[in-house]
């Protein structure tokens, strides 16, 4: 902001009141002429002197003063030193008044002591005095004062003062031995003008839960850590922002997600344990903790305007500068803008407002804005440090400002937004806080008699104790007699300053301390790759919104911006969203098969489709091929498919009808597709071995071949047999001899077939030699012929 916005405009004679109190620090010429008799210090004695006590403020009430107040301002002092401080006694000083913000500055950054600058003390019966101060311990000190004791000019910032003076034995004369400085805001009367004031009161927090769930009908929740309870337990982080806030006059920006989480929490949930590998249920007494947040959450809003962010914040930034060039990036800002009004309104029971987009500490680039707004916003909050006033003004200007294309970005001023970013854990930096806080808002206000709207738009998510300060802070303010309060929407609608620059700075513009945090191109392109693969597998599924509710949910938290500074972080929340999708993928799956043997001209090849998921499956073709269609056809052609339903925890087996078209090994590939032609899975491939005959039918002819010969041998045996006994009977037995004689012993009379062939009786094995058993015959299996031949336990139905 331009140095001349500090000028106080039109407020009333600033210079009239410094000089009436010149000249009642000059009245005291005498008493300054005596305290110039002192000693003076070189530089690098001052600094040694000035670190010899340590003046700490803990507590200054009121915060701005009055005339009918008592001004009372309790500390510590503490020797810092190896040496004794005697004689140490505690001042008040009233300091000059201060006019300008840039003053206001200055004056918060001076160290040591300043003659002159600091004012002279009170003295009297204002002090506090201790006869020693022993190396390296701490004294409180309380010093009280009536207001119209001070000797102030009117309305006005004060320079205040707390010292110590005292001894040392290395200098021993009085001398100011540490100071603090802070400022007494100075309102006696109600201002003519009251600045209309915006404070924003954020509750947003990191991402907590995972794209996973239990494995069960309910989908029990399933969060990263369970620190979330601790944030909203009783003194944790959330639990502070919802009791500070209850009672103050503040606009509440919610992030949905913090609110989904909680809700989560309010029923059976599980948190991962720290490797990852199992999960642990969550506590019925962190249920009721998350019961009883919700609930103070519910009243505290109630009757104040709630804004409710994109679910889990998207980073506006990151999406700007790296995931536009990724397909699908800004269709996950828009799914996280459409989800926000339901959560909240479901949660809080109130109705939010979705139109404004908050970049990373309102630092905006034409980029910033585009994206900001692609989602339906129509304004944006951004801060004075990046849309920067160009135009010489000597004020500062209302927040509101029409930036093209029906975009108003809404200015929050820097100076009040950043007050609380320290560490305000210790009550002394708390209170310099509130008061430089409450010193810039009044000199802010009296800039000049025309009215303005300003905008305080704090850290996203404050600490306890920084929450705590800027509670203090606001409620001074509410008292302040200077300050009128209104909601967020009321403000971006206010009637924009003319003077006031419109103009968003340039990309290069854009801090690099924020750009360095920014999340990379590599995770949106990560974050693409793992919509891909959830827009495969939902359309399998019965009930898809059993996955993808979750999983897109997930895909907002991976883009938020409390992942800044967290790269790892970010990484590994992301690899876990993809590494669970994929294992979610790949429960539904062939089951390997080993080589099946075929045998005969015909038979049918099972391949089964396992379902590991809690829901039933559909949508799936799955598509058997051989690679080798002369050997091998499956239903007279290459390949052949067929529809798969699967419910869910069960597995199919699907038949598919094969023919053999000659001997040998043929190999086998399944797949299975999606309903749009997408392979699913990997493929599954096997060996199928073909045989003309079964083993059977081979063994019934070899079988029959065997008797064959055997007969044959027998029937040369007898008439062997046969010829001997008829050359050795002779002719005395009337018997005739030579070759017709031994036919006839071999066949007998009257039975020229032998005298083993009865075609009546036929044997079980030349019954099965002259009817061999076709592959083809429909007669049903016996337990051993359905059995694969090979041993494996694969089965081949005929």
């Amino acid at each position: 902001m331009a140095e001349a916005a500090d000028f106080q405009g039109t407020s009333p004679s600033p210079a009239r009141r410094w000089l009436r109190r010149t000249g009642a620090l000059l009245a005291g010429a005498p008493l300054l002429a005596g305290l110039l008799q002192l000693p003076a210090a070189s530089p690098a004695q001052a600094a040694e002197i000035d670190e010899t006590v340590a003046v700490s403020v803990d507590h200054l009430t009121p915060s701005v003063a009055t005339d009918d107040d008592t001004l009372t301002v309790t500390g510590t002092v503490t020797n810092k030193s190896k040496q004794a401080v005697t004689d140490a006694q505690v001042d008040l000083r009233i300091g000059q008044e201060l006019v300008t913000r840039s003053g206001i500055d200055t004056a918060a950054k001076a160290t040591g002591y300043q003659p002159g600058t600091d004012g002279l003390p009170l003295g009297g019966k204002y002090v506090e005095k201790f006869d020693k101060l022993t190396p390296g311990v701490s004294q409180p000190f309380t010093i009280s004062v009536p207001v119209d004791e001070l000797d102030l000019d009117g309305n006005g910032i004060y320079q205040l003062a707390v010292s110590l003076t005292g001894e040392t034995a290395a200098q021993g004369w009085p001398q100011v031995l540490g100071v603090q400085r802070t400022f007494l805001p100075y309102q006696p009367d109600d201002a003519d003008t009251e600045t209309r004031t915006t404070v924003l009161w954020p509750l947003i927090s990191t991402a907590h839960m995972t794209a996973q769930t239990g494995s069960n009908e309910a989908q029990t929740p399933v969060f990263r850590t369970n620190d979330l309870i601790h944030e909203i337990s009783p003194g944790g982080r959330l639990e502070r922002m919802v009791a500070l806030g209850e009672d103050l006059d503040v606009t509440w920006v919610v992030d949905p997600d913090l609110l989904a989480s909680v809700d989560a929490m309010t029923d059976s949930y599980e948190i991962l344990t720290e490797d990852g590998s199992d999960t642990v249920p969550g506590t019925k007494a962190d249920q009721e903790i998350a019961k009883r947040w919700l609930a103070d959450l519910q009243d505290a809003v109630a009757g104040h305007e709630v804004v409710a962010l994109p679910f889990a914040d998207p980073d506006l930034a990151s999406l700007a500068h790296n995931g536009t060039a990724v397909t699908g990036s800004l269709g996950h800002l828009k799914e996280a803008t459409d989800v926000a009004e339901d959560t909240v309104a479901s949660i809080l029971h109130v109705e939010p407002t979705t139109d404004f987009a908050w970049p990373v500490e309102g630092a905006v680039d034409p980029s910033i804005v585009k994206v900001a707004t692609s989602a339906g916003a129509h304004n944006v909050i951004a801060r004075s440090d990046s849309l920067q006033e160009t135009a010489g003004l000597t004020y500062t200007p209302s927040a509101a400002r029409p930036i093209g294309g029906g975009t108003t970005a809404v200015v929050a001023d820097a100076r009040l937004s950043t007050a609380f970013q320290g560490d305000m854990a210790r009550a002394s930096s708390s209170t310099l806080a509130v008061q430089r806080f409450l010193a810039q808002n009044l000199a802010l206000n009296l800039q000049t008699d025309d009215q303005r709207t300003i905008l305080v738009a704090p850290q996203r998510m404050p600490t306890a104790s920084q929450a705590g300060a800027l509670a203090a802070a606001v409620t001074a303010l509410e008292n302040s007699g200077w300050t009128q309060f209104q909601d967020l929407t009321t403000t971006a609608a206010a009637k924009p300053d003319p003077g006031a620059t419109t103009k968003v700075p340039g990309k290069s513009a854009y801090p690099s301390k924020l750009r360095k945090q920014e999340l990379r191109r590599s995770a949106f392109e990560q974050i693409a790759t793992t919509q891909h693969k959830l827009d495969k597998f939902k359309v399998i599924l019965s009930d898809e919104s059993r996955v993808v509710t979750p999983f897109g949910r997930a895909m907002n938290r991976a883009m938020s911006t409390s992942w800044r500074g967290r790269a790892t972080e970010a990484a590994a929340y992301r690899d876990n969203v993809e590494s669970y999708l994929d294992s979610l993928a790949d429960s539904v799956s062939l089951i390997e098969k080993s080589e099946t043997k075929l045998s005969g001209r015909s038979a049918t090849i099972p391949v089964t489709v396992q379902n590991n998921l809690v829901q039933g499956v559909d949508n799936l073709v799955l598509r058997l091929t051989s690679t080798s269609p002369r050997r091998l056809k499956i239903d007279g052609a290459a390949y052949d498919e067929q529809p798969v339903t699967v419910n869910g925890g069960h597995s199919q087996t699907v038949k598919f009808t094969t023919s053999a078209e000659a001997n040998g090994q043929a190999e086998v590939i399944a797949q299975l597709y999606t309903k749009d032609g997408q392979k699913y899975g990997p493929p599954v491939r096997f060996d199928v071995k073909v045989t003309e005959f079964t083993a059977t039918v081979m063994l019934v002819i070899g079988g029959g071949f065997l008797l064959l010969v055997l007969a044959g041998f027998r029937m040369y045996t007898q008439r062997k047999r046969a010829a001997r006994q008829a050359e050795e009977a002779g002719p005395e037995n009337g018997s005739g001899t030579g070759p017709e004689a031994a036919e006839e012993a071999v066949t007998g009379p009257g039975n020229p077939e032998g005298p083993d062939e009865r075609p009546e009786q036929e044997s079980g094995a030349d019954a099965g030699a002259g009817d061999p058993e076709q592959p083809s015959d429909p007669t049903p299996d016996t337990p051993a012929e359905s059995a694969d031949p090979s041993g494996t336990g694969e089965r081949v139905d005929r």
